[in-house]
């Protein structure tokens, strides 16, 4: 099975929206955007435990914590989810529940205008319907909440005047037995693995003694019987002996004990299955000193692998390609050839995986078909849909694989043609925070811009469909062209937020022509003693050469170091000391990029650095 698509309305941060999955699904987007929301609605309609959680939603659950209307009436979190590439087992189960989906439309066929009638045809497949409602209870002063089949809907008995306020009215609830069929495992962020390794319910543990086969409950009371028929028991510890025997005989004022030794007695739990549950702990001897600790005693990144280890032997125990499984930021203190080996073991073993995650070592691993970027309006209001790449190729996307798995993570982008510009412009950004202080100027790291090599200057133009696509502000910088642009590249930089063209043919005679001399002095007294120098060139002379010199000789030694494997470009830019020295033109760039991005109701202030990192969380 896979989800396809999910509603959202009042839970937690977004007041209402959807998200469209294709497949396999990374869910993008900046912090506090949605992406564990999306994750924990997942688990509300799909999870098998997640109801044992009492309540099964609280007050911080409903969005801005509002679970009740101006009048009084409760306010409904429903999340529906449809799921579709169902299994023959499933067909057969959820039959009668079942409604025809069309693929071309992401919609239930009889929504269209053909009505019921519209149910056929070659991308026409079954689709399985379901909605999580949770509501605050008046009488019972508490919250309630359930997964029901969301189809079909029968209409309430007028004789029942209980069916007009029950939760789900007309639906027939989706069960525990019903979920665990779906096969939906929610792997939390890994920042302890206490929970995933834990016996809990829910818990991978618990997933591996479920699909292993019968006989749990029986292994839950053998456990139970074994601890209680111990020989010796606790209680014979010569200590706990003596203070039993104390206890005992002070209780006899004033309890009825039963007779015998055995009216006080010490145990290794409270002899309960969810007890147990909490007590049991997986011990792990590993190298060099081979002594058995709690696994919560290894090391993060050594818990993180054996939960990977778990991953494995659910993907073993179920039928290939059958899990639905959801993973928060997998990156969590691993390595990073760990975390490519994590993400294409589940892509490859996992029916459907909604994936979150910072790093680039895991977003490389998906197609951007795959890739979701989330958007949240400040009312509440979520989006998000697969990048829609247009007839931008898959193939240039692989090639750009790293860069773009950093791009996806930004806020924003800058898109220059080389190295060069690439190293200059980090360093520009530098020279302006450091002159003109971090309330007049937030600097690229902290204002979220990623810097896009587009390797040349006619590529320049074909990113601006890709970065607008995905939501974000985008950038272009290029030199003249040689040619005119054709017809598709000037349409192309039309999607670009705002790009530049260079005065100048060439980013070195930019940068020579648009700085004082003092500069390039400055430049080449850094640059001559280096191993790399380009000697032929010679050497500026302080005494005897003059500013019109040291000009010509900056440009063609620029020109022989070109590009970031030399860095002499942003050696250049350090030698500009202030925000005043720097060219005009690139100082004009960051300055109108830091404009774009700032907040508008911080004016030319240029607002507080941690709202551009982060945005606004409220």
């Amino acid at each position: 099975m896979k989800v396809k698509r999910l509603i959202i309305s009042n839970f937690r941060g977004i007041a209402h929206g959807m998200v469209t999955f294709s497949g396999h699904t990374l869910l993008v987007g900046g912090n506090n955007v949605g992406k564990s929301t999306v994750c924990e609605a997942l688990d509300l309609v799909l999870g098998p435990e997640r109801l044992y959680r009492r309540p099964v939603v609280d007050e911080h659950d409903f969005h801005c914590g509002r679970y009740k209307g101006k009048d009084g009436t409760p306010i409904v979190i429903r999340i529906e989810a449809v799921l579709t590439d169902l299994s023959p087992e499933a067909e057969l189960r959820f039959f009668r529940h079942l409604r025809r989906w069309d693929i071309s439309k992401s919609d239930f066929a009889d929504e269209g205008d053909g009505g019921p009638g519209a149910g056929d045809g070659p991308l026409i497949t079954w689709a399985l319907p379901l909605v999580f409602l949770g509501r605050y209870d008046k009488d019972e002063d508490d919250f309630v909440g359930n997964t029901f089949f969301d189809h079909p809907i029968e209409p309430p008995d007028d004789d029942d005047e209980t069916l007009e306020v029950a939760l789900g009215t007309g639906r027939r609830i989706f069960g525990r037995e019903h979920k665990r069929l779906c096969g939906f495992v929610f792997l939390r962020t890994l920042r302890t693995g206490s929970r995933a390794l834990s016996l809990q319910r829910g818990s991978l543990l618990d997933t591996v003694l479920r699909l292993g086969g019968t006989g749990l409950a029986d292994m839950w009371q053998d456990t139970l019987d074994r601890l209680q028929d111990l020989k010796p028991s606790i209680g014979e510890v010569a200590q706990l002996k003596q203070v039993r025997a104390d206890i005992r005989r002070r209780m006899a004022r004033f309890v009825n004990l039963a007779p015998g030794e055995d009216a006080t007695s010490f145990f290794a739990s409270e002899l309960t299955r969810e007890n147990l549950r909490e007590v049991v702990k997986l011990f792990i001897a590993a190298e060099p000193i081979g002594y058995a600790v709690p696994f919560a005693r290894l090391g993060t990144g050594s818990v993180n692998l054996l939960v990977f280890a778990l991953l494995t032997v659910i993907a073993e125990l179920k039928e290939k390609g059958s899990v639905i499984f959801a993973m928060e930021e997998p990156e969590i203190a691993l390595p990073p050839h760990t975390q490519r080996r994590v993400s294409q073991f589940v892509l490859a073993e996992m029916g459907q995986a909604i994936v979150t995650s910072h790093s680039p070592y895991v977003i490389e691993q998906f197609e951007p078909k795959d890739i979701v970027i989330l958007d949240r309006q400040n009312d509440g209001a979520l989006t998000g849909a697969p990048i829609d790449l247009g007839t931008f190729k898959p193939k240039a996307f692989k090639t750009e694989r790293r860069q773009f798995a950093e791009s996806i993570l930004s806020r924003a982008v800058l898109v220059v043609e080389g190295s060069t510009e690439t190293a200059l412009f980090a360093e520009a950004s530098t020279i302006m925070e450091t002159s003109l202080g971090a309330d007049a100027y937030a600097h690229f790291d902290l204002a979220g811009v990623s810097l896009f090599n587009a390797g040349s200057e006619t590529a320049v133009p074909k990113y601006g469909p890709v970065f607008k696509a995905m939501g974000k502000p985008v950038f272009g910088v290029c030199d003249k062209p040689n040619k005119p642009l054709t017809v598709d590249a000037i349409a192309q930089l039309g999607d670009y937020t705002q790009h530049w063209t260079l005065p100048h043919k060439g980013i070195e005679a930019l940068l020579v022509e648009e700085t004082a001399s003092a500069v390039h002095v400055r430049f080449l007294t850094e640059v001559e003693g280096r191993s790399d120098y380009p000697t032929p060139l010679g050497k500026y002379d302080a005494l005897f050469d003059t500013a019109a010199k040291a000009k010509d000789l900056a440009l063609e030694v620029l020109k022989a170091r070109k590009g970031d494997a030399f860095g002499y470009a942003a050696i250049f830019v350090r030698a500009c000391e202030t925000a005043d020295q720097l060219p005009k033109t690139i100082r004009d760039i960051l300055e109108a990029i830091h404009n774009a991005l700032a907040p508008p109701d911080e004016g030319d202030a240029g607002g507080d650095g941690l709202t551009m990192l982060f945005g606004d969380v409220t």
